[in-house]
């Protein structure tokens, strides 16, 4: 029987494994398949505090589970199946024909980005991110393109409008479905050029290997053609990984955890939810973080309460 198992390895899961193994509650970690989530897609990383030169995706990840199992946390490369909650309270994690048992489980599967589908696609290289705030930087004075139409695309179109040259917002749709005031603002700023009833249908790199220019078509004329741009940023929304909890926690129509408010704890005790698997506002590595160390340590006064 573990105290704590911890299952996801990005910022939320490490920083939970860190506070959890301090308070010698000698956490287990599963791991799955992408150790380090998101960020080990992310070549440099600018705006996570105490690296005033950016820091590179995987060394981040790498340096959190060192400092995670140097204070005692134990790490395990299984993925989960499923997770039950037993008749006395504990819970049953399973993953294959393994079965771990926990009083506590802390969930920070985190969220992946839905993707275009297309050949060669793969987040944070060549050009192509999910994420404006970490990466738009990197595009000063560039023509940019952001695929979508909802409230996400504009505000990743809108705050684009700092760095690129130019951003396309290509929209399989004659209208935008974000709100109104979000619409408005995007299609309202000088930079910002509409593509609508367009689809984007294949990337092109350049002789370097970083985004040249993108193929598109529309889809009521199957006229196709191209924009020359250096970036492309997908805004078609997250999937949050949390389809294993079996109803041990409220999702909401997209299938993000519900956490208590101001709390990570969900709608059954013992059972924690940090970073972006219930948090589809912010996104943010720090945020994701600083859940992981609440969700730590209710994890740990709820165990303590159970002494008592």
């Amino acid at each position: 029987m573990e105290n704590v198992i911890i299952i996801g390895t990005g910022c939320a899961g490490w920083t939970a494994a860190i506070y959890t193994a301090r308070a010698n509650l000698e956490p287990v970690v599963l791991a799955g398949e992408q150790i380090g989530g998101q960020l080990t897609t992310t070549s440099e990383v600018e705006n996570y505090p105490g690296f005033p030169e950016g820091v590179d995706g995987p060394t981040l990840m790498f340096s959190m589970q060192q400092q995670a199992e140097r204070f005692g946390a134990r790490i395990d490369y299984k993925t989960v199946d499923k997770v039950e909650k037993g008749d006395d309270g504990t819970f049953v994690v399973h993953c294959g024909e393994d079965e771990l048992q926990a009083r506590t489980v802390i969930v920070a599967t985190g969220a992946r980005p839905r993707l275009l589908g297309l050949p060669n696609e793969e987040n944070g290289k060549n050009g192509l991110t999910t994420c404006a705030t970490c990466d738009g930087a990197f595009y000063r004075d560039m023509p940019v393109a952001v695929i979508g139409g909802g409230d996400s695309a504009c505000e990743e179109a809108t705050f684009l409008t700092r760095f690129a040259s130019k951003v396309y917002l290509v929209h399989r749709r004659d209208e935008l479905r974000a709100s109104k005031i979000m619409a408005e603002r995007a299609l309202a700023h000088e930079k910002i050029e509409a593509v609508w009833n367009t689809e984007l249908t294949a990337y092109h790199p350049g002789d370097d290997g970083k985004m040249k220019s993108v193929s598109i078509r529309n889809r009521e004329s199957g006229e196709e053609g191209s924009l020359e741009v250096k970036g492309v940023f997908i805004a078609i929304g997250h999937v949050p990984n949390s389809g294993f909890l079996n109803g041990l926690a409220e999702l909401d129509e997209n299938g993000y955890i519900l956490q208590v408010p101001g709390k990570t704890v969900t709608k059954t005790p013992g059972l924690y939810a940090a970073g972006d698997v219930a948090d589809h506002f912010y996104r943010q590595a720090i945020t994701a973080a600083g859940q992981g160390c609440a969700a730590a340590l209710e994890a740990e006064r709820y165990l303590a309460d159970q002494e008592d």
